[in-house]
């Protein structure tokens, strides 16, 4: 498949990653254009647009990583909304579209909204990507201040906290030993199935308490 940018159509071959001069209502414009098409994804920062065609390993990863979030929600008890796709933009500052969101302290403030303002909601609690092609950046994650956001990138898990005005790498605060956790899930969904992987994880949890 060949790059294709026009008025009518936005073909990447996958794996592909675009990065075009232009600004906010550019932004704009390419993403009315691409609608609720999950390929390419794209990315405004203050003066580029970037463009980027996952390849088929990121959705597979990306629905793991959710999934084993879940299960540690649901192990720990919390109470949580996660979404996904979501676009996260703030005018003329920030585009980005992580491949999961999940509001766990603040997750009373969207229950039942179909649409989040986020200039004046509150962020995700947790925002997961995961980066094949080189395409995520952790401060694109600065003008909305999540508190705490998972990178998966080559099979390493890297977590990373809001303290001040930078990310710093650490351990996550909802989850102890979660990269312990995630490592072994990905060592084990080599050989088998996404549903084995989590009914192992679901096993492995209760057999702890």
């Amino acid at each position: 498949m060949d790059t294709v940018i026009t008025p009518e159509r936005i073909e990447l071959p996958p794996g592909a990653v675009l990065k075009l001069l232009g600004d906010w209502k550019d932004y704009q414009v390419l993403s009315q254009q691409l609608g609720d098409r999950s390929s390419p994804r794209i990315k405004y920062r203050p003066g580029e647009i970037l463009l980027m065609a996952p390849l088929p390993e990121h959705g597979r990863d990306a629905s793991l990583l959710a999934d084993i979030a879940k299960v540690l929600l649901d192990h720990l008890n919390r109470a949580y909304e996660s979404f996904t796709p979501i676009t996260m933009s703030l005018p003329e500052i920030s585009g980005i579209e992580p491949d999961f969101c999940f509001y766990i302290e603040n997750c009373r403030a969207v229950v039942g909204k179909k649409r989040i303002d986020w200039e004046s909601d509150p962020p995700p609690d947790l925002a997961i990507e995961i980066d094949v092609t080189s395409y995520t950046d952790i401060n694109d994650f600065l003008p909305y201040r999540v508190p705490e956001v998972w990178i998966l990138k080559s099979n390493r898990l890297l977590i990373y906290r809001l303290q001040g005005e930078s990310y710093v790498l650490t351990e996550s605060s909802y989850f102890p030993n979660v990269r312990e956790i995630v490592q072994q899930c990905l060592q084990m969904a080599n050989e088998q199935t996404t549903s084995e992987v989590i009914r192992w994880l679901k096993n492995f949890l209760h057999g702890q308490q």
